[in-house]
């Protein structure tokens, strides 16, 4: 959701400069930020509270670099059907409704950079929103890589390299 709302912010400063102080004053910043941590928290806290429901078995190691709800099923032996089904609709959710609320946003600031007459002013705005555009892209591919892909396709060791692209690299490389 943090995506989402850097996008609205980026689209604000496009499309509305002069309005953007009004549009972005700290109370919005502060609904803003409300906003993109509220979602997530009844979601992962339904989801860890029944994941650690189950009943576990054999070894306790995780095979992951951290404690995320794929691996940590792997480890339950019972049969976690409507589990994954509950996984299935809080990743879309939680990582497909931002994602369109990104793509609406860009797709608004593409339509205003397209209307800018000079090729130094399309520049300058596209240069604004390129590094936000390539973090966004990374995590969605990456995220949507590792949560939607069929648990035939399912390596380890590549949901491994996924999930280290959009919990460490995203947020380093994050402008």
């Amino acid at each position: 959701f943090l995506l989402a709302i850097m996008a609205y912010d980026r689209y604000v400063a496009i499309c509305n400069p002069l309005l953007y102080p009004v549009i972005m004053n700290q109370r919005t910043r502060a609904k803003l930020a409300l906003a993109s941590w509220f979602p997530g928290f009844p979601v992962a806290t339904v989801q860890t509270t029944w994941l650690f429901s189950f009943p576990f078995c054999g070894t306790n190691k995780v095979n992951h670099f951290f404690c995320d709800s794929p691996p940590v099923l792997r480890l339950v032996c019972a049969d976690t059907a409507l589990f994954e089904v509950y996984a299935i609709v809080g990743t879309i959710l939680v990582i497909m409704i931002p994602c369109l609320l990104v793509l609406c946003s860009y797709s608004r600031i593409a339509a205003a950079i397209f209307k800018i007459p000079s090729a130094k002013g399309k520049h300058k705005a596209f240069s604004t929103c390129s590094s936000h555009l390539l973090v966004v892209s990374l995590f969605y591919v990456s995220s949507s890589l590792t949560y939607f892909r069929p648990k035939s396709n399912n390596s380890p060791e590549s949901k491994k390299l996924l999930s280290l692209f959009y919990t460490v690299v995203t947020p380093m490389l994050n402008p």
